[in-house]
């Protein structure tokens, strides 16, 4: 399943903008889609490396390119590290997450570009975005891990994503991630030639 056309037009504004921003990758649903699952989405999630001190700034730029912020409320903004906007010319949301240091600062040293329909973006690397799903641990995101494992398992680096996800249940004082992971991996064997 490709990208849909008006994520895709969403895709080419905001490269435009966040190209002179500095680093940045799509992340979510469409992501997932990039990376060949099947999946539906309303929206395109996106992380950049911005220094809190410039989202007006960056917010006037946005705006400049076709993008009308959602919540008006520093404070949400500052709270979440989420900036919704929505595309004028689709209709489509979008949220903009301010990176911050640690894992995601590790995304994005790791994310590579691909070309999804003559728009080049970086997108999140393929293990870190099942860490993300796994994270996330909601049904849908789940599902997604499960569908890239299941499409790109024999590729990935399973021991990686295992430290990852034991390095955030300690720093979070979770239990769940590894268990999650291993079902997800253990559920159908990549290595197997169906």
């Amino acid at each position: 399943m490709p990208i849909q056309p008006a994520a895709l037009e969403l895709l080419t504004a905001l490269s435009g903008v966040l190209d002179r921003w500095g680093r940045w990758y799509v992340f979510g649903a469409q992501a997932v889609v990039a990376y060949g699952v099947p999946r539906l989405s309303a929206d395109v999630d996106v992380t950049v490396a911005l220094d809190p001190e410039d989202t007006d700034r960056f917010v006037r730029d946005m705006t400049a390119a076709g993008f009308v912020l959602r919540v008006d409320n520093p404070a949400f903004v500052r709270r979440t590290r989420v900036m919704p906007f929505v595309h004028t010319a689709t209709a489509m949301p979008l949220d903009v997450v301010v990176a911050g240091s640690g894992l995601e600062s590790e995304f994005l040293d790791r994310a590579r570009a691909m070309d999804l329909g003559g728009t080049t973006v970086p997108l999140i690397d393929l293990g870190d975005l099942v860490v993300a799903k796994v994270l996330a641990g909601r049904p849908k995101d789940l599902d997604d891990a499960r569908g890239l494992w299941r499409v790109h398992g024999a590729q990935l680096d399973a021991g990686r994503i295992r430290r990852l996800l034991a390095l955030l249940e300690e720093a979070l004082g979770q239990g769940d991630l590894l268990p999650s992971f291993n079902r997800i991996s253990q559920a159908g064997d990549p290595h197997d030639d169906d």
